[in-house]
């Protein structure tokens, strides 16, 4: 049984080693025009270079994460190193004396 492959309405094929010797040429497509590539190996799909999708994760986004339960609750470890942050935050930072050697 083969699989079928569905390859997106702004790919283009290309093999091996055409990818290879113009990879730089390739990533620049990818970025710019957002273009897609399957690459080939012997007439067979092996990859495909396609662009990494923008993600964007607002505050209202981390609000639902930790209202879902999805999260497990942070333990000891995390609470820990959580207190020392805030405490190296909170030091009081004395300016060297420009009297002292």
């Amino acid at each position: 049984m083969s699989k079928r492959i569905v390859r997106p309405d702004r790919s283009r094929v290309v093999s091996a080693t055409e990818a290879a010797k113009n990879f730089g040429e390739v990533l620049a497509r990818v970025r710019e025009k957002r273009a897609v590539y399957v690459v080939e190996r012997h007439g067979k799909p092996v990859a495909q270079i396609a662009p990494v999708e923008d993600r964007i994760f607002t505050g209202r986004d981390f609000v639902e994460l930790i209202r879902s339960g999805r999260v497990p609750p942070a333990g000891p470890e995390y609470a820990r190193a959580v207190e020392d942050g805030i405490a190296l935050f909170n030091r009081v930072e004395v300016p060297k004396s420009p009297w002292e050697p």
